[in-house]
């Protein structure tokens, strides 16, 4: 009997010890995940940093940690996020157009069926460098120049493309096509390497604001005649480069081109209550998101449900239903 006494009264203590000790509740182990970007100078990479940030701040809560990972672009995040490799990655919407139809990259690998959408970000222009010097006016003016389109895998590539073959430019036989990648196109231009080279981005953008502040003389040149273009492609759009955010360059008023937008994009396997917990953070703290990046400033809840051609998250859509902000997202076709 006495026996049963103290085992009795060594459960209590130990119950009453346990209750003293543990109130606050057991965190599962940190999960990590990462977001693929684009280079270091462009909006990827600090739209990244944003989202990482924000989502970190409540890393105890959530049991997330958020990392960024410099990458070459769209194409190389599409696949990295499909393999596994990356549980998200900010991708253009033209290259999330093609990935969920199994169009360009994706036409031998069929339909990318586990790709989902969790949110667009910023307008993205098609902007055109030229040289001074090297006497291109119009977009007609780049036969017989040294171009850089970009890097294969990036999806400003296909942009540099599509607007070369809308202006009836053959860009494998019409000039000499460099494919290196946007971070590096500056240097080249300053050097005097190349005569301009194309960049999809956000701006205002340090690349752009690098290769205008150079010793040689730059200028944007304007990309128009698309409306066939925009027809044929309906995640394109005319966009504006305002002349003011990049002071070195000789242009005297806004450029006009076309874009696309940045989009953020995960897979069907990635945890629904990660992808919430994301979503979750940017849209409660929309105004600090927004003054991450000068590129934002123009994003409202509203604008960020726009432009999304892959299924949405079903952790994106918890969240999106919880908040009434489901009303905003566009019935697709």
């Amino acid at each position: 009997m006495k026996r049963i006494g103290l085992l009795t009264l060594i459960a209590t203590i130990c119950l009453a010890l346990g209750l003293m000790v543990s109130p606050t509740p057991v965190v599962a182990k940190t999960t990590f995940v990462t977001i693929g970007t684009g280079g270091i100078t462009g909006v990827y990479y600090p739209t990244g940093g944003a989202i990482a940030r924000i989502v970190n701040k409540k890393r105890k809560e959530y049991g997330i940690r958020c990392t960024v990972e410099s990458t070459g672009g769209s194409v190389f995040n599409v696949n990295a996020v499909m393999a596994g490799d990356l549980e998200f990655g900010v991708v253009q919407s033209d290259r999330q157009y093609q990935a969920v139809n199994g169009l360009a990259e994706w036409k031998d690998k069929g339909p990318q069926k586990d790709l989902r959408a969790v949110f667009t970000i910023h307008p993205e222009s098609i902007t055109l460098v030229a040289a001074d010097d090297a006497g291109i006016k119009s977009i007609k003016d780049l036969k017989g120049k040294r171009v850089n389109i970009g890097n294969p895998g990036s999806g400003q590539r296909q942009n540099s493309i599509d607007a070369l073959t809308n202006a009836g430019i053959n860009y494998e036989t019409d000039l000499t096509a460099e494919g290196v990648k946007a971070a590096e196109a500056p240097g080249l231009l300053q050097d005097g390497r190349i005569d301009a080279f194309f960049y999809t981005v956000g701006h205002p953008s340090g690349a752009i604001k690098e290769a205008t502040a150079g010793r040689r003389k730059v200028h944007f040149v304007p990309i128009t005649g698309v409306d066939k273009l925009l027809q044929k492609y309906p995640y394109y759009a005319k966009a504006v480069i305002p002349i003011k955010l990049y002071p070195g360059a000789t242009n005297t008023k806004d450029v006009e081109t076309f874009g696309v937008k940045a989009t953020l994009i995960t897979s069907a396997k990635v945890p629904d209550r990660v992808v919430y917990a994301v979503t979750k953070e940017v849209f409660d703290n929309f105004e600090s998101f927004k003054k991450l990046h000068p590129a934002y400033q123009v994003l409202t809840k509203q604008n960020m449900l726009e432009g999304m051609s892959a299924p949405i998250h079903p952790g994106a859509m918890k969240y999106y239903k919880e908040s009434g902000l489901d009303k905003y997202i566009p019935v697709m076709h």
